[in-house]
């Protein structure tokens, strides 16, 4: 299906967001190392751990108001409150007038927003998009939201030291350029029926429903070690956004040097942990149909597996090397880690779950992600009790714990898999 056969819908949202992307990614990378230098690192893990709490109840009511209220609505409310959230950030960081805290609920407030305005998306997409155009369309967006990866946290590195308050203004007017397009040039589809069922339901039963759901993990002991183990190796490549900036900062206080022949180039410490970000995202953006397509011809226990050592492997090694090619053997570790299961986990995912619950089994594998994220800032004030090495060490050893799950879980998979092919013969 080709970008110019889209609704109209997609095509404003895929310019739109790209855009937002694109301010999103020369911002939030570096706003750890803003908030640990104005709270320390104790306070502002307390701080960042509570904004991902709100972060994961907003996501869980998210579909509830993009149902009962709309797709176009809610994103439009939720990319406009973004924009004025980052209008105020930049207030809160400007010549005239400087507060961290104003920053952080600022923050905050854009995270909640965020999060809001993802499942609406999703949900529009599938309105729009017949079923086996679905997983290109999403790939598309996917590949825009790594390119904008590759390039952003460069210019990041420049803007958000040196001209921060104009940065932040730019992320605020492209959100409200989102909500103006959104206004403008899209249309409504959430079907008619789902107002009605939802319009039936509250805002806390909805949430309490959402939990209800999640209990299927605890009859299925093979899914619920799948989440498990996904939750301990999320505690190594959340901290792109967490404690490795912070690391990043320390370690080159005095700027970063690339020495390869005749070039010779020098970092700051900021635009160093763009420079290592980009090239993760580089090599997610080029290389991720090619190593799919390579990887998917191995058992997926192997695969499993070998994500979470090299998650450990890597991780472990930003501890230890302290030189700029370190990092960027370390990342490109890391970005191998990462590329080898990010298209076979949603594959997985639909081996395990029964038919008539897959929806369920899909919401329950996002807890992976989210209760990771919500849990991933706890690295930050670890660094304060124990260093950088230290805390290093621990998030090797959770992926490797989560490497051990794995290899349980496949056990009790193949268990499972001949006791029914067993029945089956009887």
């Amino acid at each position: 299906m080709r970008i110019r056969d889209w609704d109209q819908n997609l095509k404003v949202r895929l310019f739109g967001e790209s855009l937002m992307n694109f301010t999103f990614w020369m911002s939030f990378p570096f706003l750890t190392i803003y908030f640990t230098k104005a709270f320390g690192n104790g306070i502002a893990g307390i701080l960042l751990i509570a904004s991902q709490v709100f972060s994961v109840v907003a996501n869980l009511l998210g579909g509830f108001y993009a149902d009962r209220y709309g797709r176009k609505r809610m994103m439009t409310i939720s990319a406009l409150s973004q924009g004025i959230s980052f209008i105020i950030f930049a207030f809160a960081n400007s010549p005239w007038f400087h507060s961290s805290i104003l920053s952080f609920i600022c923050f905050t407030t854009i995270s909640i927003f965020s999060s809001i305005y993802s499942p609406a998306s999703q949900a529009m997409v599938a309105d729009v998009v017949d079923e086996k155009h679905r997983s290109h369309v999403f790939s598309v967006f996917y590949a825009s939201l790594n390119i904008t990866v590759v390039v952003s946290p460069i210019l990041g590195g420049i803007f958000f030291t040196y001209y921060r308050f104009e940065l932040l203004t730019f992320c605020g007017l492209s959100c409200i350029i989102l909500a103006a397009l959104l206004t403008r040039f899209t249309r409504e589809t959430t079907p008619k029926t789902t107002h009605t069922i939802q319009s039936l339901n509250t805002w806390y039963n909805t949430l309490l429903n959402q939990v209800k759901h999640y209990q299927v993990i605890l009859y299925d002991k093979v899914f619920l070690l799948f989440i498990f183990a996904g939750v301990l190796v999320a505690q190594t490549f959340m901290q792109l956004d967490f404690v490795l900036p912070v690391y990043t900062n320390k370690v080159f206080q005095e700027g970063a040097l690339l020495n390869a022949g005749m070039i010779h180039l020098h970092f700051s410490s900021a635009q160093f942990f763009g420079f290592i970000l980009s090239e993760n995202g580089l090599v997610v953006a080029v290389l991720t149909i090619t190593i799919t397509k390579w990887i998917s011809q191995f058992p997926h226990k192997n695969i499993f597996i070998l994500s979470s050592l090299l998650y450990a492997i890597s991780i472990f090694l930003f501890g230890i090397w302290n030189s700029s090619w370190g990092f960027i053997a370390s990342m490109l570790l890391f970005s191998f880690a990462e590329l080898i299961v990010t298209g076979i986990q949603q594959s997985f995912v639909s081996i395990l779950a029964p038919d008539h619950m897959r929806a369920q089994y899909f919401a329950a594998a996002s807890l992976r992600n989210t209760i990771g994220k919500m849990l991933a800032p706890i690295s930050i004030p670890l660094v304060g009790w124990i260093g950088f090495s230290g805390t290093f060490a621990i998030l090797s050893c959770l992926a490797i714990i989560s490497a051990i799950i794995y290899i349980i879980m496949f056990k009790l998979y193949d268990q499972k898999h001949k006791r029914i092919i067993t029945n089956g013969n009887n």
